[in-house]
């Protein structure tokens, strides 16, 4: 008698069935999980390219605003307040003067250009308060200064020094007509320096040997890990007496039979106001009010200067950065009537 009776056999179809059903669902696991995988690299790819797209986009909206800004602050306009009668128009020239720097030429020309157009200016204030800076930017606005005087004779134009009027700040305030300054205010500094560092020594307690190739026999004469060379240095010190000589003609140019004969003056020491005033480097002791009620005869004061918003700012500066980062590292300062 047969034991399976209450269990029929399977057929041979059944039986591969049955056999065969585990390994499908295994492999069906695997295909989805296969799916999943290059499912979520898809979306990974898709999403890592929005991003790149989103950061290029980024970076070249930057680099426009940036161009648009340094073009800007490099093409100033000047908006004062609107004035209905005739006013003393004033300038601010504050702080190093350079590119890049508190004080850049083009922004106070700018300003100096829109105070003498004004039909109503009846005096233009430039106050100063500078320690100086760059010899060609300080000549850039001293000659517009006298170009301007050109175009407006019946406009005078008067300097006001405050904390400080020293080197190229003093070399464009003697384009003025006349100089006013402070009891306590320091003056003077006519003078050219160029200053670095000397490595030389300490590179040779360390053992580390310089190796520097140039084109030009004087190209590296200011190289601070190699030794001075006497030639290039007496060559260099002709440079500054040249541009030191240049900054005398301008100040007794513009100062004239006011200025006292003594050659303490051209030592680039500075002065206080009052010193200043017995040498004849000012006119008198006074502050912008003063000028503009005493001097101009019109109380009313309106500002002319152009300041750069901090965005035009940090455009402007990020490319002098690079300049003035390169000059550190070479050991040296640039040139400056300071």
């Amino acid at each position: 008698m047969s034991d399976n009776w209450n269990e029929p056999e399977s057929s041979p179809a059944e039986k591969t069935e049955l056999i065969s059903k585990p390994e499908s669902k295994t492999e069906d696991k695997a295909w989805k999980l296969v799916e999943g995988l290059a499912e979520g690299a898809l979306k990974e790819q898709r999403r890592a390219r929005r991003w790149g797209i989103f950061f290029k986009l980024l970076t070249f909206t930057w680099l426009f605003i940036s161009v648009g800004l340094v073009y800007k602050s490099a093409n100033p306009t000047v908006s004062p307040a609107k004035t209905s009668g005739s006013h003393t128009a004033l300038v601010e020239m504050n702080g190093v003067i350079g590119s890049g720097q508190d004080v850049d030429a083009d922004t106070v020309v700018s300003g100096l250009r829109a105070a003498f157009k004004d039909k109503n200016t009846k005096g233009v204030v430039l106050r100063i308060n500078s320690p100086g800076g760059s010899p060609v930017q300080s000549g850039y606005i001293y000659d517009e200064i006298q170009r301007l005087r050109g175009i407006y004779p019946e406009t005078p134009l008067y300097a006001v020094i405050m904390d400080i009027g020293a080197s190229g700040g003093y070399y464009v305030a003697a384009a003025a007509d006349e100089i006013y300054a402070d009891k306590a205010s320091l003056v003077g500094s006519i003078g050219v320096i160029s200053s670095g560092f000397g490595f030389v020594d300490a590179m040779e307690k360390l053992g580390v040997t310089r190796r520097t190739y140039t084109a030009g026999e004087f190209k590296a004469f200011n190289d601070p890990f190699q030794p001075q060379d006497a030639e290039a240095t007496e060559r260099w010190q002709q440079s500054l007496d040249t541009i030191h000589n240049q900054f005398i003609d301008v100040v007794k140019k513009g100062r004239g039979d006011r200025l006292k004969d003594s050659p303490e003056i051209f030592s680039g020491m500075v002065w206080t106001g009052e010193q200043a005033k017995t040498l004849g480097l000012i006119d008198g002791l006074g502050s912008t009010g003063y000028v503009a009620r005493e001097i101009v005869g019109e109380e009313e004061i309106v500002d002319f200067s152009y300041r750069l918003s901090p965005l035009e700012q940090f455009a402007r500066e990020f490319g002098a950065g690079v300049s003035a980062t390169a000059i550190k590292l070479m050991g040296g300062d640039a040139l400056s009537l300071r």
